[in-house]
């Protein structure tokens, strides 16, 4: 019996879409239940690192500085309304914002007033957190091919992927087009920048729309998602089984994301809910039968990182609490780094080291320099007469 942790590393492979996925799921737990900005910002640490180092080839492993820079967009927008909209916290005020005299029916809303430190601080722990969840979106669509995960899909979800393709591979697709129209509009001698924006965002949104369309057609077009005639018992426990589970994974996730529940009686609905879903869609998925070329499998590596995630989001879920989580923003203080933070980013860097390496390195083989070969005589090519070292010059111009 092979050892199935011994050699992974020499043997260069993409890891199964779906343990990426489970990783970056606990990675997004651990920031959702969190707005202290050091925890946030090395958990961010240790998910760009992973993605750096094992990020697939092509355009679409290039799709996390995108979302990098749609958080930086994010955060500059959230703070951009809080100062006009926001609650006013006290503390020390900054600078004020006019407040407009505004009629009767707004009493509700104010615009403008003082500006104090403790508004901005919020404001930018908030704007952090959403935006470290779209880089977690972000590294899995560069770390996984979306066609591969489509593929991974359980049987009974075959109908559904042909509609979730066209979902899942917009976002890398939009890279890919801005890539191409920025090219070709910087070929044309078309103005970039904020002028361009306006020539460029209709023909990428068409272009990643069309592309996603077509995968989706061809799916289809080779069958994907025929379905066979099972016995009626069958198909009403599998359905009742799917929404048994599904119904107790949306309530333990929301209680694992929102904190309002216990953490303990979180895990256990979402756990009851991943066994009750995963058993209804194996018996669903009885109905399709269909084979699959070079199937990825489920290895040593696959269990690493996955569980790398999921220890990551329990140990933050389980662990992390008071000034950790919400860190004193009136008066504003300094936050504090716990250990749940710590730990839960050194899980998910790990990720880096127990994943296989996408692409083999770059043999480099030593330079060998062969001496100059002299032919003999024989094997000269002949000089055409009047050429040569000795023969006169051409004469230029007097041509008739």
């Amino acid at each position: 019996m092979t050892n199935p942790l011994s050699g992974w590393h020499l043997q260069p492979r993409l890891l199964h879409p779906v343990a990426w996925w489970v990783w970056a799921i606990g990675a997004a737990m651990a920031v959702s239940r969190t707005r202290n900005p050091l925890g946030l910002t090395l958990i961010g640490a240790a998910v760009l690192f992973v993605a750096d180092r094992r990020h697939r080839s092509g355009p679409g492993g290039r799709a996390i500085a995108v979302f990098v820079r749609l958080g930086l967009v994010v955060m500059a927008i959230r703070m951009a309304l809080t100062i006009v909209l926001g609650a006013r916290l006290s503390g020390r005020v900054l600078f004020a914002v006019p407040s407009p005299g505004l009629p009767g029916w707004l009493d509700g809303l104010q615009v403008g007033g003082p500006v104090t430190l403790e508004m901005l601080l919020a404001s930018l722990y908030e704007g952090l957190r959403l935006a470290l969840l779209l880089i977690c979106f972000g590294a899995v669509n560069a770390l996984a091919s979306p066609y591969r995960l489509v593929r991974a899909l359980p049987p009974v979800l075959h109908e559904a992927g042909v509609a979730v393709t066209v979902g899942v591979t917009l976002a890398p697709q939009l890279v890919v087009s801005a890539t191409r129209v920025r090219a070709a509009r910087r070929l044309r001698g078309r103005p970039g920048g904020l002028r361009g924006v306006r020539g460029t965002v209709m023909p990428v949104l068409e272009g990643a729309l069309e592309r996603a369309v077509q995968t989706a057609a061809s799916m289809d077009a080779r069958g994907y998602g025929r379905t066979e005639v099972v016995p009626p018992a069958q198909r009403r426990t599998a359905t009742l089984a799917m929404l048994i589970g599904l119904a107790a994974l949306v309530v333990g996730t929301y209680g694992l994301l929102d904190g309002s529940a216990p953490a303990p009686l979180a895990l256990v609905g979402a756990a009851v809910g991943a066994v009750s879903l995963s058993v209804g869609l194996v018996v669903a998925g009885r109905r399709t039968r269909r084979s699959t070329h070079r199937p990825d499998r489920w290895r040593a590596p696959e269990w690493l990182v996955s569980g790398a995630g999921v220890m990551a989001g329990a140990v933050f879920t389980l662990f992390a609490h008071g000034a950790e989580v919400a860190p004193v923003s009136v008066p504003a203080t300094w936050p504090v780094l716990g250990a749940a933070s710590v730990v839960a980013a050194g899980l998910l860097a790990t990720a880096a080291f127990t994943s296989p390496p996408v692409s083999a390195p770059p043999v480099s083989l030593p330079a060998v320099s062969a001496p100059p070969v002299s032919l003999p005589a024989v094997f000269a090519p002949p000089v055409p007469a009047g050429t040569g070292p000795g023969a006169p010059a051409p004469r230029v111009g007097g041509h008739r």
